[in-house]
């Protein structure tokens, strides 16, 4: 275990919507970060097959990039009817026939022709969203922090917070999606608070126990 005894640290990532929940999650602790996009380094290819490895790949290729430390995140939608689909593929999902960007509405409907393909009834719905970051240094040395989160997948989206398939995930224990609650609520996280709601929160709590914490 290796603690981090320095404030300015790069975010590993070129999606907007992962920097914006980082940074509001690192801000409380004083970091002066940069991101991987606003320094315009390329975009690293994620050729793992897992969580873990796909989030050191991003984090190493920023920290190496920058001389600094790295928060990447890997992280990804998991349901159970689908045999884990669509994992680490989950950005895969979102890609536009035509190469020119992702649309998570169209991702979002493949995940439910699917669930209507295998005849998934409402309690065969179940899902999680996982999410990994990793903590590199230059010289190579990582720390991996698993956060989850258990829910249901409903149809049709709900809400237009968040990104990606906030739309159609719903937390285990609420009544309402990622994607109709407000930031704070899905990912707000402090020292001193009990528990995390989202996966990527709850991750960072354990980067926080481990790296941050005396």
């Amino acid at each position: 275990m290796r603690k981090l005894d320095q404030k300015t640290i790069v975010v590993a990532s070129h999606n907007a919507g992962k920097i914006r929940e980082i940074e509001d999650l690192i801000g409380p602790f004083g970091f002066n970060a940069s991101s991987a996009a606003a320094l315009d380094f390329p975009v690293p290819d994620e050729t793992g097959t897992t969580f873990e490895e796909n989030a050191a790949i991003k984090a190493l290729a920023s920290a190496k990039a920058s001389g600094l430390p790295a928060l990447s995140d890997d992280s990804g939608l998991v349901v159970d009817a689908l045999d884990g689909a669509p994992g680490v593929y989950t950005a895969d999902w979102a890609e536009k026939p035509d190469g020119s960007g992702r649309d998570f509405m169209m991702a979002m409907e493949k995940v439910e022709k699917a669930l209507e393909d295998k005849g998934a009834a409402a309690d065969q719905r179940t899902a999680r969203f996982v999410s990994v970051l990793c903590l590199a240094w230059p010289d190579g040395h990582t720390e991996m922090f698993r956060g989850e989160v258990d829910g249901v997948i409903v149809w049709p989206p709900r809400g237009s917070r968040g990104f990606g398939y906030d739309p159609i995930f719903q937390p285990e224990g609420h009544e309402r999606t990622f994607g109709e609650m407000e930031a704070e609520e899905k990912h707000g996280w402090k020292p001193g608070d009990a528990e995390a709601l989202s996966h990527r929160a709850r991750a960072f709590k354990l980067f926080v126990e481990t790296c941050l914490e005396a």
